[in-house]
């Protein structure tokens, strides 16, 4: 079989595994972000969350872990990082006290601005044009729910 070939149903090659394909992507794109993510000071993770926080404003944990596709277990530890970071401030809601909301602080308004030029440097760094990225990003955002939902259908 030569590198041109389709990947054969059932393939244990690694190099034929869509799962390998999409672990190399994200770990190198991840690295491509770590250096700009460090003159801000954040790490990959705390960069999604104050995204979210940027696009929404003032959100509920709940919603926050949902748009981030991460459970409560995964968000709460970052919450506080960024909490102990002053960029973000947590309280509960004062309608529903189960409730708890996030929003940036002051500071963590600030780095937003210095944040503007990361997406760009990004694609910079990769030389990928704005289709391609609108493209790939579409081809990924299906794939997840394709596979989101074959996740439900198995369990």
């Amino acid at each position: 079989m030569t590198n041109q070939e389709p990947a054969v149903e059932g393939s244990l090659l690694l190099d034929e595994q869509l799962c390998f394909a999409l672990y190399a992507a994200q770990r190198a794109v991840t690295a491509a972000y770590r250096p700009l993510l460090d003159d801000l000071g954040l790490t990959y993770p705390q960069y999604l969350v104050l995204l979210v926080l940027w696009e929404r404003g003032e959100t509920g944990v709940k919603e926050l872990a949902r748009a981030l596709r991460l459970d409560y277990g995964t968000v709460s530890p970052l919450l506080k990082r960024l909490e102990a970071a002053g960029l973000v401030r947590r309280e509960r809601a004062a309608e529903d006290e189960r409730a708890v909301l996030v929003a940036c602080t002051g500071r963590g308004e600030e780095l937003r601005e210095r944040a503007a030029r990361v997406p760009g440097a990004l694609l910079s760094a990769t030389a990928l044009d704005a289709s391609q990225v609108a493209r790939l990003r579409e081809e990924l955002r299906q794939l997840a729910e394709r596979a989101e939902g074959a996740a439900k259908h198995a369990r």
